[in-house]
């Protein structure tokens, strides 16, 4: 299978910029993964579509503003430091631009001295581990001097922290959102609750692998970065329930069903956390997700692979052409699509 074979022309006015006022009145693609049939709706009715005891899977991490200014000690030469992964209490493993700026030994001085940030060591893909000084709580310090990390084809300042974070957001340390959670309003989940869906919530702190364009020509040689996750027992038993039951398992983004596919067992969903690079890619057998409510997502990207897997590559890549069509907003803050 070729990464070429999941190209698609987009229109670049079709990629969103702004996230609309209201989260939910976005459109909403529903496609039959089975029969390929498509309905066009908003995402309002998404409710429509869920049936009492299935069970809704959504993951709870919240984006942190990992996007640090900064200047080189000896220099003053700016510096623009990602937090990727915390590797432990005040080491974390970051991209940083430029990488030439950052050779083991360099230090990067942030919010006249507030925080510096020494490079410890180059790592994978050129990655920098750092290990962090200051004096305080360094989530608060993070929250004074970061800037919310928007994907590089977002390009409009976002107005309002909170509109890249889900409702349910709680435990920190994304690098990006788990943008088809953005669609949902607390009141629209209260209705779906009281539908009779069961909610579950798992934790998957998305890395910027996520945005990372696929350079192999065939897929299979893509080697995925790891992301740490996290089921509770809670969770687990939820959605193992549900299943037990006949019902349906849907999974909110594409991050809640590597979660959950990463911590099944024989299609039993276990409790547990760690890390995982599951590539999910068409051939895959799915063992916990049967449903996904999903964003439309960059060419020739691991997402898109992950969503033509459970709906096949041909219903998917014909129903992003009539996405295309209907002119559908794109990417982080457009439009959503239900695979069922």
């Amino acid at each position: 299978m070729k990464t070429l074979d999941f190209y698609y022309e987009l229109p670049e006015e079709l990629i969103a910029q702004d996230p609309l006022h209201d989260r939910a009145s976005s459109r909403l693609l529903v496609l039959g993964k089975e029969t390929g049939e498509r309905e066009h709706t908003d995402f309002h009715h998404i409710v429509d579509y869920l049936h009492k005891g299935d069970c809704l899977v959504l993951n709870d991490t919240r984006v942190i503003p990992a996007r640090l200014i900064g200047q080189k000690e000896d220099t003053g030469g700016k510096v623009e430091l990602l937090l990727l992964k915390r590797k432990q209490d005040n080491v974390w493993e970051t991209l940083v631009k430029p990488g030439k700026k950052a050779r083991p030994g360099a230090k990067i001085v942030f919010g006249d001295g507030i925080l510096t940030a020494r490079v410890l060591q180059i790592v994978e893909e050129g990655n920098r581990l750092v290990q962090f000084s200051y004096e305080g709580i360094f989530e608060e310090i993070l929250d004074r001097l970061g800037q919310m990390p928007l994907p590089p084809y977002i390009t409009h300042e976002l107005k309002e922290k909170e509109r890249y974070q889900t409702v349910y957001a709680k435990y920190e340390g994304s690098a990006a959102a788990p943008t088809a959670g953005l669609h949902f309003t607390k009141e629209l989940l209260q209705e779906i609750e009281k539908k009779g869906v069961v909610l579950a919530h798992v934790t998957l702190h998305v890395g910027l692998g996520t945005f990372r364009p696929v350079k192999v020509e065939d897929v299979a040689n893509h080697h995925m970065h790891t992301e740490y996750y996290r089921v509770n027992k809670d969770a687990a038993d939820k959605i193992n329930a549900a299943k037990a039951r006949g019902n349906r398992v849907i999974c909110v983004g594409t991050t809640s069903c590597r979660t959950i596919e990463s911590a099944s067992v024989n299609g039993i969903v276990q409790a547990g956390e760690g890390d995982t690079d599951i590539f999910i890619y068409p051939g895959y057998q799915f063992q916990a997700t049967d449903c996904l409510i999903t964003n439309f997502h960059l060419p020739e990207s691991t997402l898109l692979m992950l969503v033509s897997a459970l709906a096949g590559k041909e219903n998917m890549m014909e129903a992003y052409k009539e996405a295309v069509a209907m002119k559908y907003r794109f990417f982080s803050f457009g439009d959503a699509m239900f695979i069922n």
